[in-house]
């Protein structure tokens, strides 16, 4: 019999023909094309990736806060491997088995109440049903969401989102009316000595005022990050979240929680509400499920809205729902999650990078505020401390922020800048050896941003 077999996996082509080819033929996101410069990456270990050109770069923000595991595990692999060869795909309305070990796995981590999943392809699907889910469950049409929020690129998702990238894809689906973060470093709404009860109070109490302007009986949810991610790593004080839940009991509102960035171990708790005990109705997840070997998004639902489907059609659906070698490597990446305790890690080596953040504080006045929780962390730069003036603008850019990305490359270190935001997210794998060596560099680098400074 002829070999039928095709091999791509082993590279053949130059760093120079990967880079044209792939300018040529393929659309990329949330660039002007002329201007990408896309990394020829090969292969891909633990914490590391490597370029065709054989150049070793430490991944400081896990692709896109994605690869929770890191690279190239052999227990998820494998996985993948005897899925494929078991069962490739089976329809959404089909049981397997994978699916079944999923639903038992997950549960086992998740929130109390928050038992049962609809299983999408992706982050921005997940809020997109969870927005569908809401309006339906509590026959309400408005969603109240946060403006330094990311949500997804989808229609629901990007008009949820609070960022610029919303504008461009605006009027978007009607009724979502944007709030104020908890971001103590630039609110109005913090007085210098505040305590963080009095600041939540303060938040809590102009989140009401919002309400009662758009009528509460018409608000389906309030959907929010619990860390806010790609907009700052902004924390929230304690009191904040248990706050919101009990407005939203209060207002028979539903609280949803998208963790797609933050949940499966990137805060140092399994999701990042768990700090602070407060369960949502509805929770989104996706990136560290997988840990990106495979697409998969989840939405949770507690019994409410559970029971309300129950005699009522949900009406939504994709055909890819719970693709089994999805499925396959999400069961995989929980037990490794599990048996190398890999949300520990994220813990202790939290509290390793929380330090060396709040050293970069102290030696460079460039930075103006650093935030993290667990391995979830970034630097905020300035021109001006007491100002607070962005070393880069709202809408991103600027030279010093374009030298600072230019030196972390050339030294085999791969970031992500949004604004004047420098994001450390490395892989939960990661060791104080490995995390103490990527921060000499980020040192260094910031030397660059530390000439921008004007007194």
């Amino acid at each position: 019999m002829t070999d039928t077999t095709f091999d791509t996996t082993t590279v053949t082509m130059t760093a120079e023909e990967m880079v044209a080819l792939t300018k040529e033929h393929t659309f990329f996101s949330w660039s002007a094309q002329g201007a990408v410069n896309p990394i020829p990456m090969t292969r891909a270990k633990g914490v590391y990736f490597w370029d065709a050109n054989g150049k070793r770069y430490f991944d400081l923000n896990s692709q896109l806060m994605c690869v929770n595991i890191g690279y190239g595990d052999e227990r998820v692999i494998r996985a993948i491997q005897q899925q494929a060869e078991t069962l490739a795909y089976a329809g959404p309305s089909m049981a397997t088995q994978v699916r079944a070990e999923l639903g038992r796995e997950l549960a086992s981590v998740t929130p109390d109440g928050l038992k049962k999943f609809f299983f999408v392809l992706g982050g921005a699907e997940a809020n997109e049903n969870a927005i569908r889910m809401a309006r339906a469950v509590t026959g309400r049409q408005k969603i109240i969401a946060r403006y330094r929020s990311y949500h997804g690129a989808t229609a629901g998702a990007i008009t949820l989102t609070g960022d610029q990238r919303r504008w461009a894809n605006e009027p978007g689906i009607p009724g979502v009316i944007h709030i104020f973060d908890p971001y103590k470093y630039r609110s109005p709404l913090y007085r210098e000595g505040d305590s963080d009860e009095v600041f939540v109070r303060k938040c809590l109490d102009q989140v009401e005022e919002v309400l009662m302007y758009e009528g509460p009986h018409t608000v389906a949810a309030i959907f929010i990050e619990p860390v806010t991610g790609t907009n700052g790593i902004i924390v929230p004080p304690d009191g904040y979240l248990q706050g919101l839940r009990e407005i939203c009991d209060r207002y028979g509102i539903l609280l949803i929680c998208d963790e797609v960035m933050t949940g499966l171990g990137r805060t140092g708790a399994w999701f990042a509400v768990d700090h602070w005990k407060v369960v949502p109705d509805i929770m989104t997840m996706a990136k560290g499920l997988t840990s990106a070997y495979l697409p998969l998004g989840a939405v949770a639902i507690n019994r409410r809205v559970a029971d309300y489907f129950e005699n009522n059609v949900f009406y939504g659906g994709l055909t890819y729902s719970a693709h089994p070698m999805c499925l396959a490597a999400a069961v995989a990446n929980l037990r490794v999650l599990k048996e190398d305790d890999l949300v520990g890690n994220s813990r202790r080596m939290g509290k390793v990078m929380g330090e060396l953040l709040e050293d970069l504080k102290a030696e460079h006045p460039s930075v103006g505020d650093v935030r993290h929780i667990g391995l979830f962390g970034c630097i905020e730069l300035v021109k001006n401390r007491k100002t607070k003036e962005p070393i880069a603008p709202y809408t991103g850019g600027g030279p010093e922020m374009t030298k600072l990305v230019a030196f972390l490359k050339e030294k085999g270190v791969y970031a992500f800048t949004w604004r004047n935001l420098l994001h450390t997210n490395p892989p939960l794998c990661v060791t104080e050896a490995e995390l103490r060596e990527v921060f000499e560099i980020i040192n260094e680098a910031l030397a660059i941003a530390d000439e921008a400074v004007r007194d």
